[in-house]
């Protein structure tokens, strides 16, 4: 069983809200703490991006052995297509 404990804050005609001076203080938001908001499961999420939120990020793209990066998928189908392009043009310039 999950424990929660709640405060209340009301939000202001612009969507602005007051953290709790509690939570502010727990979790270290300083003025200008960016924060991420996101919906799960029927809830409202809101996360401070903070150092180690986003230290804890490190190697979930991690490739597997022979995988290759997305950019470096991407920069062989450009030479890919340069290759090409050049035998087009070389073609073209035979005709």
């Amino acid at each position: 069983m999950v424990t929660m404990n709640t405060e209340t804050a009301y939000m202001t005609s612009k969507g602005q809200v007051v953290i709790p001076a509690r939570l502010r203080r727990k979790y270290g938001l300083k003025e200008g703490t960016r924060l991420t908001f996101a919906e799960e499961d029927g809830r409202f999420v809101i996360q401070p991006v903070t150092k180690e939120y986003i230290s804890s990020f490190r190697g979930i793209f991690k490739l597997k052995p022979g995988e290759k990066s997305a950019v470096q998928e991407h920069l062989d189908d450009r030479t890919k297509e340069r290759t090409r392009e050049g035998r087009e043009i070389e073609s073209d310039r035979k005709k």
